[in-house]
């Protein structure tokens, strides 16, 4: 169950950050293995001057559509899959919302389960109750 915080500039209009979050999950699903109904995102659109980035450091020149990517995710991939999802994201943002690839970042940062509380303050590694 990733968690991605997406940060870019204010002014974007929702069916632009509907796009971005249906490119996102459309890619997790596919590339992570993340289930269909596993989809939790916030958007963070900042000011200029809030929101500062190299517009040029490797791979741009980035526009003001940049987007940050910032994954939250419990369980560890390999290499190829991580390689595999940033190409997916970007062919999926470049269809939808037409975000061009040099504006898009990507970090992952990984967590173990007993580090999330998905719901009524019980610990991720705590077995599933099942239903009787």
């Amino acid at each position: 169950m990733p968690f991605t915080r997406v940060s870019l500039l204010a002014g974007k209009p929702p069916a632009y950050l509907a796009a971005i979050s249906d490119s996102l999950d459309r890619a997790l699903v596919e590339c992570f293995g993340v289930p269909e109904a596993d989809r939790f995102m916030a958007f963070d659109q900042l000011q200029p001057g809030e929101f500062v980035f190299d517009r040029t450091y490797r791979g741009g020149p980035r526009s003001d559509d940049f987007v940050l990517f910032h994954i939250t995710t419990g369980k560890q991939r390999t290499p190829a899959v991580k390689e595999r999802f940033f190409q997916g994201l970007v062919e999926r943002l470049a269809k939808s919302p037409g975000i061009r690839p040099e504006d898009v970042m990507v970090i992952i940062a990984n967590s173990e389960f007993e580090d999330w509380s998905f719901a009524s303050g019980v610990s991720g590694a705590a077995p599933v109750p099942r239903d009787e």
